[in-house]
């Protein structure tokens, strides 16, 4: 398998962890949870979703064809909060998330060498990848902390719980020596 195979799949694992702790977390909250926000500067977890999903439609459609920042799309209602239910926000989610990650299987290792343009600027496809994991890894943890706050003990752990370590690093170790 070639680097740039290698680089493709490893980009499609991470983007997949990525969303599971998003839908994870998701799965945690009520309707109501989904639109707490701290305070009127703050953006609540339907936001982020909103947001989260126009960028990757914007720029995962015509990935390498056309600029990333669509004509079509509004960034800034992005950050209203119009969803109202919480099936709507996770259709939304949904959606971002399956035109993104479309696009990203159909990659190739020569598409690897070419750029894309986002607002008029040029990248290296690399580069578009991963500021694209760098903004939605934000996004996705912001979601987490915030739905660990809300949810507080009643909170269901996505990684090793409190107190866990030793004893995951010890079954992990058995697990690899079979």
């Amino acid at each position: 398998m070639s680097i740039g195979e290698i680089y493709v799949n490893v980009v499609q694992k991470r983007f997949k962890s990525v969303k599971e702790l998003g839908d994870k977390t998701l799965s945690q909250l009520d309707g109501e949870q989904l639109h707490w926000a701290f305070n009127e500067e703050s953006n609540s977890i339907a936001i982020i979703v909103k947001h989260v999903s126009g960028n990757m439609i914007s720029r995962w459609t015509d990935f390498l064809t056309s600029d990333g920042e669509k004509a079509t799309r509004n960034r800034d209602d992005e950050f209203t909060d119009s969803l109202q239910t919480k099936e709507e926000v996770m259709a939304v989610w949904e959606k971002g998330w399956e035109v993104f990650l479309d696009a990203l299987q159909k990659l190739t290792e020569a598409d690897l060498q070419g750029f894309v343009t986002i607002r008029g600027e040029q990248h290296s496809v690399i580069d578009a990848i991963e500021r694209q994991m760098a903004h939605y890894s934000q996004h996705v943890g912001q979601i987490v902390y915030i739905a660990k706050q809300l949810k507080g003990v009643e909170w269901q752990t996505l990684s090793i719980a409190k107190g866990q370590s030793q004893a995951f690093t010890e079954s992990m170790l058995k697990k690899h020596q079979q």
